[in-house]
């Protein structure tokens, strides 16, 4: 679902791909839903292709909302209550307790809260994309103490 989900620089929110030509892109706003053309000269970022650091691994941002929608039960969140760095900080430690806090900086983490607001606004609340569902359901089955041999 994020993967059709982008961020365009210089522009406020969130924009849904509709379509793609030569030199440009058709997006729609998630909250108006106005179309308009986006040149390929622009900076557009897929929420899909976003990872935030970790002290391990890096996390896709769609598992990064999915903690949220989980801490959060999907609902807005009062984005004014974390504009402090103590504030932001302790946000993301109740939503990923090993995200890397030298790397992480507080304008990605009013980032995530301001996406997050957006995309519950416009009613997305499945933050898995296809590829995560598809690769969860190819994992191999683990064994359980009853069927191991």
């Amino acid at each position: 679902m994020l993967k059709k989900i982008l961020s365009i620089s210089g522009r406020p929110g969130l924009y849904k791909l509709v379509s793609y030509g030569k030199n440009m892109l058709l997006v729609e706003g998630i909250t108006d839903g106005h179309r308009f053309p986006v040149h390929s000269r622009e900076r557009v970022m897929s929420l899909g292709d976003i990872s935030i650091f970790t002290t391990g691994e890096d996390l896709p941002l769609s598992q990064v909302l999915e903690n949220v929608g989980k801490k959060f039960e999907n609902k807005a969140i009062d984005a004014k209550a974390y504009t402090a760095p103590e504030k932001l900080h302790e946000f993301m430690d109740n939503v990923l307790e090993n995200w890397d806090a030298d790397r992480v900086h507080n304008s990605d983490i009013k980032k995530i809260i301001a996406w997050y607001n957006a995309l519950i606004g416009a009613g997305i609340t499945d933050f898995t994309t296809k590829e995560e569902e598809e690769n969860a359901e190819e994992a191999p089955e683990q064994p359980t103490e009853e069927n191991k041999d």
